[in-house]
């Protein structure tokens, strides 16, 4: 249920150490005004949709379908909310659960614990947030990868992510930090919107001066997400094994993570990180996700020669008896909090196969269809 895409020798021996440990399973939820550009992103069929889209998996991750919502699940324009997918594992084997607000517009009714960031504005304006809110959430980063190691030592932390209008913004940091990633990242429609993301990218990156450090490039394109994730896996590198979960954004986060440990000298373990995902983003033919995790071996801008195992869950829908599923095998959705790794975790873990994952997963979408027509 697992194949290792780059740096095979790596990945499998990640693999086989954290073979039948319990690991911890945290997502990391930001807002970005990017993704109110309306096309930007499935994640939601309206841009107003998408304002509450992270507020709504944070929800269903915590609490599942039985649950009242103050954010319902949004409707898609194909698909359905990869948290089912995280959910489905998470409380399938009693994974703890730790959800950080990075920067939300709205606040979801789950316990949450709140790192102090602030909303990022569209990266077209190369002001995202300031450069104070980005210092402070690499700060929270670094405690918080700390804390949550200091518990798994003999285990791995899932760090997962819930950013809509994100690969957008990874685009971003992936351009800014001198790696070639035109043409390369996913997207949550079936046909990536390249041009689109490109175009606001460019915006954005031509609106700023010489950028000298990585936390400027953050502060003028990225996320809240981003850099929070970058100090949490830096941190909790040292202790335990990490798993970026996650495609392009991960992807950039660790390109990222490279750049401010080599800029602010902190010490971390690149042969505890591998970045995890699903095969629907690893083999997504409207991107480049492999060629992309090999371009941060070329980085000429941090001299770093190190690209991160990819590794992604062979789950399929293909057999799954709701149509909104089977949407993932055409290329909708493919993936988001941490559903890849939720799958990973559930092989490693408890060596759930494809009838077993399929099972949960499918469970967990008839409940939520229960409770719609409540």
């Amino acid at each position: 249920m697992i194949k290792i895409y780059t740096q095979i020798e790596q990945g499998e021996a990640w693999v086989k150490r954290y073979r039948g440990s319990s690991p911890v399973f945290t997502c990391v939820l930001g807002f970005t005004e990017t993704c109110l550009i309306p096309g930007i992103s499935a994640a939601g069929l309206t841009p107003e949709d998408r304002k509450y889209t992270a507020c709504a998996d944070a929800e269903f991750l915590y609490y599942g379908a039985a649950h009242q919502p103050k954010y319902p699940l949004p409707p898609l324009t194909a698909g359905a909310s990869p948290v089912l997918i995280s959910r489905a594992v998470v409380t399938g084997l009693n994974i703890p659960v730790f959800l950080f607000n990075a920067g939300l517009a709205s606040i979801p009714s789950v316990p949450l614990i709140d790192l102090g960031g602030t909303t990022a504005r569209c990266l077209s304006t190369g002001a995202a947030m300031d450069i104070a809110t980005v210092k402070h959430l690499l700060e929270q980063g670094l405690l918080w990868g700390s804390q949550l190691s200091a518990n798994s030592s003999q285990g791995y932390v899932i760090l997962s992510e819930c950013v809509v209008g994100g690969t957008t913004t990874a685009l971003a940091i992936l351009t800014g930090l001198g790696i070639d990633a035109i043409g390369k990242v996913n997207s949550s429609h079936a046909v990536c919107n390249h041009a689109q993301k490109l175009a606001i990218v460019q915006t954005g990156l031509e609106r700023v001066h010489k950028l000298t450090e990585p936390l400027e490039l953050v502060a003028a394109v990225g996320d809240p997400m981003q850099v929070v994730v970058a100090g949490m896996a830096i941190a909790a590198s040292r202790r335990c094994g990490v798993l970026l979960a996650g495609g392009t954004q991960m992807l950039a986060v660790y390109a990222l993570l490279q750049a401010i440990a080599q800029a602010y000298s902190l010490s971390w373990q690149p042969e505890a990180i591998v970045v995890g995902t699903t095969r629907w983003v690893a083999e997504d033919t409207t991107g480049a996700t492999v060629d992309l995790a090999l371009s941060l071996g070329n980085n000429s801008k941090n001299g770093v020669q190190d690209t991160p195992p990819l590794i992604a869950t062979q789950l399929s829908f293909a057999n799954s008896r709701y149509p909104q599923l089977q949407a993932y095998e055409h290329g909708f959705v493919k993936e988001g909090v941490g559903a890849g790794a939720a799958c990973i975790a559930a092989d490693l873990r408890a060596n759930w196969q494809q009838e077993q994952l399929l099972t949960a997963i499918e469970s967990q979408f008839a409940e939520l269809m229960n409770s719609l027509s409540h």
